[in-house]
């Protein structure tokens, strides 16, 4: 454990941000599963689910949670199976 107050503050800084980063990181997988479910029943508010997906990740990237290259990754995989699926 951390001894200085510096320190201290700093782990519970650390704490709060990893909490965070969780939490964005959970809702990413969620909208992601849903945009694949909802692309393979070929359900028709597909592209809808596929925005709400991309608003999440774009926000999530900006928050510095996941990497911009990671971000774009997703997005273009989930868009070239909502495409795929609805051809």
């Amino acid at each position: 454990m951390a001894n200085h107050k510096s320190a201290i503050k700093r782990a519970r800084q650390s704490e709060d941000r990893r909490l965070r980063n969780r939490m964005t990181k959970t809702q990413v997988k969620n909208v992601v599963k849903s945009v694949r479910l909802a692309a393979d029943e070929k359900s028709p508010e597909t592209a809808a689910t596929l925005k709400q997906a991309q608003s999440i990740i774009d926000k999530a990237a900006k928050k510095g949670t996941l990497h911009k290259r990671t971000a774009a990754r997703k997005i273009s995989r989930l868009s070239k199976l909502v495409k795929a699926q609805g051809s």
